[in-house]
């Protein structure tokens, strides 16, 4: 009998926020094929399972993609349960559509089971809403990063084009970013935040505009960290400053 490959989404990092149908699966998988960043009391929940790191990060050796299919599908030969572990939603920069074709073609069953991605997480550390009435009505996700052999990627026509943007996996890209914005028109006075580590402990969350960009990413450690641009964020940060001030004239008053 052929089993099940499950594409769970591990959220943005803190293992509460795994939804409740991830976490049911993980206590059932036979065998868990898990990324770099998921948290190890995640990966914890999967208590029978075997698991199996095939984790990516930028500028460390990684597990090939096409290594990585074949081993869901075998898997999927002998387990009644399998589980791709991702970070954040699967569905969102997470090569899910590489492994879902692999799959299909081997005839296998699949389910995605969605997760927080870090955009949404970011924003709410940052106390900002990516959409706002009046101001937001367009958000972009993008990554500057391309795959060898890929074809060319416009992420800035997409930042040009929403009011709101997040940068995914743009950090150690940050003078180019910079640099191609501003090359194409977007104000060096643009607001931004860079957001490390989302949801853990340990997150770090750095304000200014688009010129402090590589500034910024220089201070960043080597956690994961998203980029958002937008008026939303110098509207929203304004908000509690304004609200301080009035404050403080009416306690002299």
């Amino acid at each position: 009998m052929k089993g099940k490959v499950f594409l769970l989404g591990a959220g943005p990092g803190a293992p509460d926020l795994l939804t409740l149908r991830a976490a049911e699966i993980l206590k059932r998988a036979d065998i868990v094929f898990y990324d770099a960043l998921v948290h190890p009391q995640t990966l914890a929940l999967a208590s029978r399972a075997e698991k199996i790191p095939v984790g990516k990060r930028c500028g460390s050796r990684s597990t090939a993609q096409q290594f990585i299919n074949k081993r869901l599908v075998d898997a999927a030969r002998r387990h009644e349960v399998v589980v791709r572990l991702k970070g954040g939603d699967p569905m969102l920069f997470g090569r899910a559509q590489e492994e879902i074709d692999a799959l299909r073609r081997a005839g296998i069953g699949f389910e995605v089971v969605p997760g927080v991605t870090a955009a949404t997480a970011a924003a709410a550390e940052l106390g900002v809403s990516l959409t706002r009435r009046g101001l937001s009505r367009h958000v972009a996700f993008v990554t500057p990063r391309t795959g060898q052999g890929e074809r060319k990627n416009d992420w800035a026509a997409s930042v040009l084009a929403a009011d709101t943007a997040v940068i995914y996996m743009g950090a150690g890209l940050a003078e180019e970013i910079c640099a191609e914005l501003i090359r194409r028109g977007k104000s060096r006075a643009t607001p931004i935040a860079l957001v490390e580590s989302a949801t853990l402990p340990g997150k770090r969350v750095f304000h200014g505009t688009l010129t402090d960009l590589s500034k910024l990413a220089r201070k960043a450690g080597d956690g994961p960290a998203v980029v958002l641009l937008g008026e939303v964020l110098r509207a929203a940060l304004a908000e509690p400053v304004l609200a301080e001030k009035i404050e403080a004239i009416l306690r002299r008053a």
